[in-house]
């Protein structure tokens, strides 16, 4: 098993991840996508853990921009093709490696970055080859709160989740 207490950062990807894969378009051609509600407590326990998120999709759009924004997120990089040349950059610059980086993903185009990271997780959906190389799969379907489960499983592994909730909601004993 990896040491998850090493993860620093968290790279999680939109569509199939925190959606449920569904591309919806306005009577104005407006994208649209549905976030589940349930995934900000995941958000808010890693980033009191001192996990940095970045998101990272290979499509752009508004809706997105606005939901990562109220999430609060440490890095949005939208419409990004080549993810993993992205992220050796990006870990670069913050001198990070990738025995401290967890992903995210659903799809073939996480899969590389995947295999590269200290931590992978996937929602209950994702395609098989993700499942495969995943340290975890979580129980729920992408959009569905598939990134809290994953992000609670994390850091109930690392001894955090109960501490942690318990600061930012007010619960627990």
């Amino acid at each position: 098993m990896r040491d998850w207490h090493k993860i620093k950062y968290l790279v999680i990807d939109v569509d199939g991840t925190m959606t449920d894969a569904g591309i919806y378009y306005d009577e104005h051609g407006n994208e649209l996508k549905k976030f589940c509600t349930k995934d900000a407590a995941g958000f808010f326990a890693a980033r009191r853990a001192g996990i940095k998120i970045l998101v990272l999709t290979g499509r752009e759009c508004a809706a997105t921009t606005r939901r990562m924004g109220e999430m609060k997120v440490d890095f949005l990089v939208q419409n990004c093709k080549d993810k993993v040349p992205y992220l050796e950059g990006f870990l670069q610059e913050q001198g990070a490696g990738w025995e401290e980086t967890g992903y995210l993903g659903d799809d073939l185009n996480d899969l590389l970055g995947m295999s590269r990271c200290g931590f992978a997780g996937c929602p209950a959906d994702a395609c098989a080859e993700v499942k495969e190389r995943a340290d975890y799969v979580s129980t729920v379907k992408g959009g569905y709160g598939a990134v809290r489960d994953i992000i609670e499983h994390m850091l109930r592994e690392r001894g955090e989740w109960e501490k942690l909730t318990a600061e930012i909601f007010g619960i627990g004993v």
